[in-house]
C-alpha cells in the first residue's frame, strides 16, 4: 500500500473553476472519506487521483511518485463505482479475476488471489454465478472482490452503496470496515451521506463549494466544526442556528434572552454571532426555559425528533424520552453551556 500527497491541485472547466488548491496528505493504510453536497467537487477530486480527470494545476503523488501525467493503468490503484460494472456474460469467479488474465498472470496465482478475496467477502458459494442471478449487494461485494484481487496500492470508492436499500447499505458499511480492517489498505472514499463518513472515516474531509472546509475525526468534526457549514452537515438531525449578539455574560438572542457561555468570548461586546446546538443535545422541561410552538412529532423507534418554532424559526430537539410523543402545543427549552457552538459573522467557528 501507499501513501498519496494531494499538494495545491486546482481544476477548472474552461472559466469554471470546480477545486481550489486542495491540499492534503493521506497516510499508508488510512480510511479517508471526502463528504459533502452534490457538487462540492469530491468525486472530481477522486477521478483526479484516479487518472480519470486531468489535473489543471498542482500535483498528485501516490507512494512518492508524481502521477499527474500517467494513464489510469500505471497508477496502481483499484476503483470501485456506484454503477457495479460487471461482464454479464462471466460469473463472478471470471469477473473477479478479469484484470488477472489481461496481465497475463499465472493461472495458480489467480485461483489463489479470487479464493482469497472471496473467502473475505462470503462469495464462495457464488463463484459460478453470473451477475443477473445475484442481488445487489452480492454484486456490490464481486465489484470490491475484483478490485482486491489486484493487490492496489490504493483503493478508490466512489459512492458506492448508493444504490442499494438503507438494510443493505448498513451492511456493507459494516462489510467494507471489517474488509479495510483485515487489508489496511489506503482508501479513499467519496459518499454525500454523513453517516457512511462517520461510521468509516479514519479522517474525515468535508467539501463545499471545491475548497476543503475541514479535515478531522468523525467526532472532531462533530465536537468542533470549523464552520456554519461543517457544523450543519454533520450531525443528524442538522444542528440548529439561531442569531445571537455577544454580551459579557454571554450571548442574548433576538427575543431577549442571555445565555450564558461555559467560557468568555474573544469576541467584542456587540459583536453579531450565529449559536449552535445539536438537537441531541437540547434539554426539555415542562417549566423553565424558552417556550417553543410543537408543529411536529417524529418517532423514530429509537428516539424522538420534535420539530418546533422557536422565536419563529424552525428548531429540533432530539430525545429519548417517549413522553414526547404526547407533548402539548408548548414545551420549554433550555441550552446546556458545555453543548453550544458559537459563529463569527464569517461563519469561522468563534467558541
Amino acid at each position: 500500500m501507499a501513501s498519496i500527497d494531494i499538494q495545491n491541485i486546482k481544476k477548472a472547466y474552461g472559466h469554471v473553476q470546480v477545486l481550489h488548491d486542495v491540499d492534503l496528505k493521506i497516510k499508508d493504510g488510512e480510511f479517508v472519506v471526502l463528504v459533502g453536497p452534490s457538487g462540492c467537487g469530491k468525486s472530481t477530486l477522486l477521478r483526479m487521483i484516479a487518472g480519470l480527470e486531468e489535473v489543471t494545476g498542482g500535483e498528485i503523488r501516490i507512494a512518492g511518485n508524481r502521477v499527474n501525467e500517467l494513464h489510469p493503468k500505471d497508477r496502481d490503484i483499484a476503483m470501485v463505482f456506484q454503477s457495479y460494472a460487471l461482464y454479464p456474460h462471466m460469473n463472478v469467479a471470471g469477473n473477479m479475476s478479469y484484470s488477472l488474465r489481461l496481465r497475463k498472470t499465472a493461472k495458480e496465482k489467480i485461483a489463489s488471489a479470487v479464493a482469497n478475496a472471496a473467502s473475505k467477502l462470503g462469495l464462495d458459494p457464488l463463484l459460478e454465478r453470473r451477475p443477473k442471478a445475484l442481488s445487489g449487494g452480492q454484486r456490490q461485494r464481486v465489484a470490491m472482490g475484483r478490485a482486491i484481487v489486484r493487490q492496489p496500492k490504493a483503493f478508490l470508492f466512489d459512492e458506492p452503496l448508493s444504490n442499494l436499500d438503507a438494510r443493505l447499505r448498513e451492511q456493507m458499511r459494516a462489510e467494507i470496515k471489517k474488509l479495510h480492517a483485515d487489508l489496511k489498505a489506503t482508501s479513499i472514499y467519496v459518499t454525500h451521506d454523513q453517516i457512511e463518513a462517520m461510521t468509516l472515516a479514519d479522517r474525515i474531509v468535508a467539501m463545499h463549494g471545491g475548497v476543503v472546509q475541514q479535515v478531522g475525526s468523525p467526532l472532531e468534526l462533530y465536537d468542533r466544526p470549523a464552520n456554519l457549514f461543517v457544523a450543519g452537515f454533520i450531525g443528524s438531525p442538522g444542528m440548529n442556528f439561531l442569531d445571537a449578539t455577544c454580551e459579557t455574560s454571554g450571548v442574548r438572542l433576538k427575543d431577549g434572552t442571555l445565555i450564558p457561555l461555559s467560557a468568555p468570548l474573544a469576541l467584542s461586546s456587540g459583536a453579531k454571532v450565529t449559536l449552535g446546538i445539536r438537537p441531541e443535545h437540547v434539554v426539555m422541561s415542562d417549566q423553565g426555559g424558552m417556550r417553543a410552538k410543537v408543529e411536529l412529532v417524529e418517532p423514530t423507534g429509537f428516539g424522538i425528533i420534535l420539530h418546533l418554532s422557536l422565536h419563529g424559526l424552525p428548531f429540533k430537539v432530539f430525545t429519548l424520552d417517549r413522553e414526547a410523543l404526547t407533548a402539548g402545543p408548548e414545551v420549554g427549552v433550555s441550552f446546556p453551556a458545555q453543548h453550544l457552538h458559537l459563529f463569527d459573522s464569517e461563519g469561522n467557528r468563534a467558541g
